[in-house]
């Protein structure tokens, strides 16, 4: 039995229902839950990690099955295998984002675009001034033309602590303030504030600084989550 059929047999109908409700009823479900579902692909996700090969053509199939199950499975392979992205992915990764777009798949995509981050920042520490490519790449997408897609890039430092580069963190969150097309999303403004949130854990001055310089410019959600901690 391969994966897709092990899925299909746990499925659970009356979990279903109230998964799909969570989720708006956007997605149908097989109602199969998290713990139960990282227990079944377990064994499966190792062996393709062994490859050290993301398989972006098993991804893509994932992607495209109509259970939101299959897309968690998709995400929980390319975490395992985080550390075979390069920059050149990043535009796969992308595609995801645009497909089935909602915050459960895509707030999962961020960590994979900070882990190309932080091993290119590692390999380029002899110049801790100069972006790498990863870096420049999610500056550009925080101006992109789908709010999902910013959405990766304001949070891709998430867990970063002393690590986050206040360059790109505030860069992305600029280019998404008052007079932006996206100044009024909620899934924006809630994601600058987490991101400040985040790391005002780790340097509250620069964070309430930020706030103090941009604060006409921000949202009242974005301010109130941003300021949780200071």
């Amino acid at each position: 039995m391969d994966i897709i059929e092990q899925f299909y047999a746990a499925a659970d109908a009356i979990n279903a229902v109230s998964q799909k409700a969570y989720l708006r009823n956007q997605f149908e479900f097989l109602g199969i839950k998290t713990p139960i579902r990282r227990a079944i692909s377990k064994a499966f996700i190792n062996e393709l990690a062994s490859t050290k090969e993301i398989d972006w053509e098993l991804v893509d199939k994932l992607w495209e099955l109509p259970e939101r199950e299959f897309q968690y499975l998709a995400t929980d392979i390319l975490r395992k295998m985080k550390n075979s992205l390069e920059v050149q992915d990043f535009e796969k990764i992308k595609d995801l984002a645009l497909r089935k777009s909602w915050w459960d798949t895509v707030d999962s995509l961020d960590e994979l675009i900070g882990a190309v981050i932080q091993r290119e920042v590692k390999a380029n520490s002899k110049s801790p001034h100069e972006l790498t490519p990863s870096q420049k790449m999610s500056i550009k997408w925080a101006k992109n033309e789908n709010f999902w897609v910013r959405r990766i890039a304001i949070d891709c430092q998430l867990g970063f602590k002393d690590k986050t580069n206040t360059r790109l963190l505030s860069s992305v969150i600029k280019a998404n303030l008052a007079g932006s097309k996206f100044a009024d999303e909620f899934f924006i403004n809630k994601s600058i504030g987490w991101a400040l949130r985040d790391y005002s854990k780790s340097n509250p001055e620069w964070v309430r600084e930020f706030l103090m310089e941009n604060e006409k410019e921000m949202s009242k959600l974005s301010i109130r989550e941003a300021a949780k901690y200071i």
